[in-house]
């Protein structure tokens, strides 16, 4: 995504600050605005992939306190289970993934999530609550509290998951940080019947998200059509979203016909 948006609106912001200089926020701070979104966005996307994929592979392993093959995200990651059994709720999960484990996706992950779960992940009204212990992806540190819940089958049979994301917060390398919010729905739509294996995982995301970039400019998404997850290779298929950045309004990203339309212009780009 970082590739596909950056390059086009490079382009046309700048001819937007040269067509209104009324314009108060520069195309340089709606760009890394930008950027910084699908950061964030990937990194939050892929914690709730993981946390599921965590409480499933507990769900499958044995009643033995530790396992260090349980889960598919990766071979050395360190399962904990707590209490260590089937039946026995709330359980603590915790997944460790060390000083650094190098996933199938290409994403190095070092650091601890602890999961508060409720019950199992299939199971309406279960509620999975993670926080984080030095958690990196990457080079960005993670912060925050992640709560998925699960609100049952929708009228087509499948499930969905509230998210909600507090205090959310990414620090970079140099030390600027990322601040995120999110209150969205998750539509498992397909890999449902294969737990064990989340790259074969689809999803649909509704809701919102807001946060404030390193440069302290303000920013709101809405989800106007259902944005269509895939996890391997990771790209959103289709849907609509729509940006607002500090005083630049309306900003439409269409991932179905992939184009971005700001100020009234709709402009090309490429997945």
């Amino acid at each position: 995504m970082k590739k596909l948006i950056i390059p086009t609106l490079v382009v046309l912001l700048f001819s937007c600050d040269k067509e209104d200089e009324k314009t108060e926020t520069t195309s340089e701070d709606v760009v890394n605005a930008l950027t910084e979104y699908v950061t964030v966005n990937k990194v939050f996307q892929d914690i709730g992939n993981n946390n599921g994929d965590a409480v499933l592979s507990a769900e499958n392993s044995t009643s033995t306190a530790k396992s260090n093959s349980v889960g598919k995200t990766a071979p050395d990651v360190e399962i904990t289970i707590s209490p260590a059994d089937f039946v026995t709720f709330p359980k603590t999960i915790t997944v460790d993934f060390k000083t650094g484990v190098l996933g199938k996706d290409g994403i190095t992950r070092k650091g601890k999530v602890t999961i508060i779960s409720t019950n199992w992940y299939r199971e309406p009204g279960s509620i999975h609550t993670a926080t984080f212990t030095d958690y990196y992806h990457n080079d960005y540190k993670v912060e925050g509290t992640h709560v998925v819940e699960n609100t049952g089958e929708n009228v087509d049979g499948f499930l969905e998951y509230t998210v909600v994301i507090t205090n959310g917060k990414i620090t970079k390398s140099d030390g600027s940080v990322i601040e995120y919010q999110e209150n969205s729905t998750r539509t498992w739509i397909e890999g449902k019947d294969t737990p064990l294996n989340i790259w074969d995982d689809e999803y649909l995301l509704d809701g919102s998200q807001n946060g404030t970039s390193s440069s302290d400019l303000d920013y709101t998404l809405t989800v106007e059509e259902s944005l269509h997850f895939i996890l391997l290779p990771r790209n959103i298929e289709f849907g609509i979203l729509d940006v607002d950045i500090a005083d630049i309004e309306n900003i439409k990203i269409n991932y179905a016909n992939s184009t971005i339309t700001i100020l009234g212009k709709t402009y090309p780009f490429v997945k």
